[in-house]
């Protein structure tokens, strides 16, 4: 009985966790090789909406480019020396987005110059969306919140019985 119920207890955080973030993937450029010096990045960052907990994926040539965040300063004079994390892994790699806050990457090895950059700010998750109102009676909506809190009560229930 206790194994089960530490895979209900499981299932259910992951199912919470799915269902109370949403995070999206963004191809950095828009394409599957998209990191290359053929993209305005500041034209396709100014047509998104970044949130904590997206993902930026990089599709690039590894032979050839890199990914390194870097600071504010370091991304306007293309400094690859002092980064904060090197992304670069296989030439198809993501990148979290964990906090609301300004983000700025360079591609190393000179391409920086050529226009390899990319700067985006990164907002809160914004609160879910208001319950729809149901147009009939013969059913009602729950609100996301309270679906967690039925689960989580469920959860409780099972571990004291």
């Amino acid at each position: 009985m206790g194994k089960q119920l530490w895979a209900l207890i499981h299932v259910t955080v992951v199912i919470l966790i799915i269902v109370e973030v949403e995070s999206s993937l963004h191809r950095v450029g828009g394409g599957r090789y998209s990191w290359n010096s053929d993209v305005n990045y500041s034209d396709w960052a100014n047509h998104q909406r970044f949130y904590s907990g997206d993902w930026l994926y990089f599709g690039f040539n590894r032979t050839r480019h890199s990914i390194l965040q870097v600071n504010k300063s370091s991304y306007e004079q293309c400094v690859d020396t002092d980064f904060i994390f090197n992304i670069t892994r296989g030439g198809r790699d993501v990148f979290q987005l964990l906090e609301p806050k300004p983000y700025y990457f360079i591609c190393g090895r000179g391409y920086c110059i050529k226009g390899m950059k990319l700067a985006i700010n990164v907002l809160p998750q914004p609160p879910p969306s208001a319950p729809l109102t149901p147009t009939s009676t013969a059913f009602t909506l729950i609100p996301l919140h309270a679906f967690t809190a039925a689960i989580l009560t469920f959860v409780f229930k099972a571990l004291i019985l």
